[in-house]
């Protein structure tokens, strides 16, 4: 167990399960992306920690860029999202995967499928480590899902409660409100 700020929570999925799905998407996007340079454009802040992994993996030449949207504020979404840091890469007619750390509602992916479309890209496909079945609602696909989780709130490798908890080599679930 571990406390962050008023929170408990209780180990979840360990960094070696971590590793082998981050490994098992490496293989799945590379059979799929053969032949193509694809341009990755990974979700700050959240998906660092999967994005510098899936990258060490990732056997091809690629590119990557990053992008920083907000929707949550504490362990709630606020069914707003705004865009905080943009691309610095072109992707007029290129084939993009954006590296998510975490779908639940969707409101995020969709918005930047949106702004990726707009910005040309030739194709869009969406790479998300943790997929919430039961709270995910729009019709844009997850073409790559590491893992399907519970719609339960998760910290670490990368993942913060507050910006607390992302450099947790593991994943950790909400147990508790604290006393406090």
């Amino acid at each position: 167990m571990i406390q962050l700020h008023d929170k408990i929570f209780k180990p979840f999925i360990s960094s070696g399960e971590l590793d082998e799905t981050v490994s098992n998407m490496v293989q799945e996007v590379t059979k799929d992306l053969a032949g193509e340079i694809p341009v990755f454009v990974a979700i700050l802040n959240g998906s660092f920690m999967f994005a510098s992994d899936f990258l060490k993996k990732y056997p091809s030449n690629c590119e990557i860029s990053f992008l920083k949207l907000a929707s949550y504020e504490g362990t709630s979404s606020t069914l707003k999202v705004k865009q905080l840091v943009g691309l610095n890469t072109s992707l007029k007619n290129r084939t993009v995967v954006v590296l998510e750390d975490i779908v639940d509602t969707g409101n995020t992916i969709v918005e930047i499928a949106d702004l990726l479309a707009n910005e040309g890209a030739k194709d869009i496909k969406i790479a998300s480590l943790f997929y919430k079945p039961e709270v995910y609602s729009k019709d844009l696909t997850i073409d790559y899902i590491g893992m399907s989780i519970p719609n339960k709130f998760i910290v670490g490798y990368g993942l913060d409660y507050d910006e607390l908890g992302r450099n947790l080599p593991e994943v950790y679930q909400f147990y508790k409100q604290t006393d406090k």
